[in-house]
């Protein structure tokens, strides 16, 4: 189907500003995070060095308090999907309105990405079987974070799927810091309440900009005739 010819008029997002994937960031989407996220599971899973200082360190920040608690639950299923579920019918309204093909696309990918969180999270905490901090008590399955993942993945799809249709640089970049920032206090408090090791929150975010950079991969790749017509 093809877009009106008023269609920027409508504040529909145009070639130039839908997210897509140059060829130079690609080792800095996948291959930067993916050796990271390889080297703290190696390190995490024979309990090396790094995962020594990792539990050194923890154990000299961790301070339980409710603050923290309430930082740590803007991580919850409960309260991030929701947050993207009004921008999935958000952004898919507006694409529709604006006419635009597969107008469909990216709210669909961002949705099939936040339920394959738990399919990638889960096997991970089961294979790894790290315990967690003492304050969590005996147990395993601490590593990855699932809380870190769920924000990142739910905040920073919904982040993605905004900037399009945002006008100005300035929304853009204070959509960016808003993202940077929930997911910055959601790890901080998982972190200084004992919720989570250190090394638990980075894994997480390395899995996350990989997911996000696919997401984003497939809305380019296959979602370029919503503004070509």
């Amino acid at each position: 189907m093809s877009t009106s010819p008023d269609l920027h008029l409508k504040g529909a997002p145009t070639e130039q500003n839908i997210p897509h994937v140059p060829g130079r960031p690609i080792f800095l989407l996948f291959g930067l995070p993916a050796l990271l996220f390889a080297l703290i599971t190696w390190q995490v899973a024979a309990h090396g060095p790094l995962a020594r200082a990792d539990e050194r360190l923890s154990g000299s920040i961790v301070r339980p308090s409710r603050v923290y608690e309430l930082l740590a639950d803007l991580g919850n299923i409960a309260v991030a999907v929701p947050v993207l579920a009004v921008v999935l019918v958000y952004v898919a309204v507006r694409a529709r309105r604006a006419g635009t093909d597969r107008w469909w696309l990216p709210s669909l990918a961002a949705a099939v990405l936040m339920a394959a969180v738990p399919a990638v999270i889960v096997p991970l905490k089961e294979l790894i079987a790290r315990p967690g901090p003492p304050v969590m008590g005996p147990g395993t399955g601490f590593y990855p974070s699932g809380h870190t993942a769920t924000a990142a993945i739910a905040y920073g799809a919904a982040a993605l799927l905004l900037l399009p249709w945002l006008r100005t640089p300035y929304a853009r970049r204070e959509l960016i810091i808003v993202c940077l920032a929930l997911n910055t206090l959601v790890a901080f408090g998982l972190i200084r309440r004992g919720y989570h090791w250190p090394l638990d929150v980075v894994a997480s975010w390395c899995l996350s900009v990989i997911l996000l950079g696919l997401m984003v991969l497939v809305v380019a790749r296959y979602g370029r005739g919503a503004v070509e017509g």
